[in-house]
């Protein structure tokens, strides 16, 4: 029963089976998941900062327990981390726009694959914690280009 949630967490409830792009498919997933709580519980994006932090530990865990059940560092459809790391994106998103989606799954996805300092030396974390922890990073660095473009924009605007 334990093997079989964290399963379903560490796929992101079935986003890691996806064969073209596990990784895309849980960003994906990340974003219809905060979209519909946007929608349905009215969530802004503070509250996507909240649940990605709420997530980690869980996230860490299932991301542990699935990669010494596959026997592998970090199985490709362990994609729970990619959640973590989207809804840290998209809490640097001043609207949950279409745009802004967008904006935070491009930056995300391209932190994660380029993974500048700390996000590729945090890879090396023990088990799990390595897993999510990089991906966290990358949202985090997301999330302040998000940011740093918005305060840009508003000054041009006001100019």
């Amino acid at each position: 029963m334990k093997s079989k949630a964290a399963l379903l967490l560490a796929t992101w409830f079935g986003c890691g089976f996806w064969p073209l792009g596990p990784g895309t498919a849980g960003s994906l997933g990340a974003i219809a998941a905060a979209w519909a709580l946007h929608a349905w519980l009215g969530y802004g994006m503070p509250w996507h900062l909240a649940l990605a932090a709420a997530l980690f530990l869980p996230a860490a865990w299932a991301a542990g327990e699935t990669a010494r059940q596959k026997n592998t560092d970090d199985p490709g459809l362990v994609v729970v981390d990619e959640a973590v790391g989207q809804w840290i994106a998209l809490a640097g998103a001043g609207a949950f726009t279409i745009t802004q989606a967008a904006a935070a799954f491009v930056l995300f996805r391209l932190f994660d694959i380029v993974k500048p300092w700390p996000v590729r030396a945090l890879e090396r974390l023990p088990g799990g914690w390595g897993i999510v922890a990089d991906d966290a990073a990358a949202g985090a660095y997301a999330a302040l280009v998000l940011a740093a473009g918005r305060a840009v924009a508003a000054n041009v605007v006001q100019s």
